[in-house]
């Protein structure tokens, strides 16, 4: 069973902004009130390869793709990227603590790996910059998705 075109557009948005949200707050967090070098020293603690261009990498990511999927422009790319982001906070982090978040596990960077990449597959959805942009243009060519 497929939703309808309209509450399929709204539940994707919903998702993005949701997410969106989340990692712009984390982006922030390692920006502003952690630091980058605050955030490059846990890395370093936590066996994190490149600690400081990693930081960086996190940081950078999470603020321009969360702010890209709460907009939802370039959301195939900024969800490819979060998702690969939270693949290098399960390997170097979360992974050997096991799954519950309280006890530094891996439940909370899977599920946002996961909706990142979802994101990723599906797209931005009909109420997004990247339908504005491309949407139209590729209806006008007849390259749009059915």
């Amino acid at each position: 069973m497929t939703l309808p075109t309209p509450v399929r557009d709204v539940a994707i948005l919903l998702a993005r902004i949701g997410i969106g949200i989340v990692f712009f707050a984390h982006g922030w967090q390692k920006l502003v009130t952690n630091g980058v070098d605050g955030t490059a020293a846990f890395f370093g603690e936590a066996g994190v390869p490149l600690p400081t261009l990693s930081a960086w990498f996190a940081t950078l990511v999470e603020l321009a793709g969360g702010a890209a999927l709460i907009v939802g422009a370039g959301v195939t790319v900024a969800g490819l990227l979060l998702a690969l982001n939270m693949a290098g906070a399960f390997l170097f982090v979360h992974a050997g603590n096991g799954l519950f978040v309280d006890q530094g596990g891996y439940e909370f960077v899977l599920a946002l790996g996961a909706a990142s990449l979802l994101l990723a597959g599906v797209g931005a959805g009909r109420f997004s910059v990247d339908h504005l942009l491309f949407g139209r243009r590729a209806r006008a060519t007849g390259t749009a998705p059915a």
